[in-house]
């Protein structure tokens, strides 16, 4: 469940970001994805506005896109890309007992 202090914090973070090199990635439906890289331009109380390198046009996603991973952001810290959100763990479920 997303809570208001992940929408703060990721607000915050993505605020401080800006003008920084990213990786979106996202689906595109029926078995389509893409992957482009994109510049962080702009932060709005409730969408940030990216640019995307090759297209040269802006493109705005809600915070809430990130933190459902509707699209998937890595960051670029000067040598590598890390993702801005951390993969979920995966907590494996205990085997259900059946009683006789």
């Amino acid at each position: 469940m997303i809570c208001q202090n992940d929408i703060a914090n990721l607000k915050t973070d993505i605020n401080e970001m800006i003008g920084q090199k990213i990786i979106v990635k996202g689906s595109l439906g029926r078995c389509k994805s893409f992957e482009k890289e994109a510049t962080i331009e702009k932060a709005y109380p409730n969408i940030f506005v990216i640019k995307y390198e090759e297209e040269k046009r802006n493109v705005t996603y809600s915070y809430t896109d990130v933190l459902t991973r509707t699209v998937e952001v890595d960051v670029f810290d000067g040598e590598n890309y890390s993702p801005l959100i951390p993969p979920p763990t995966i907590i494996p479920k205990k085997p259900r007992v059946e009683l006789a």
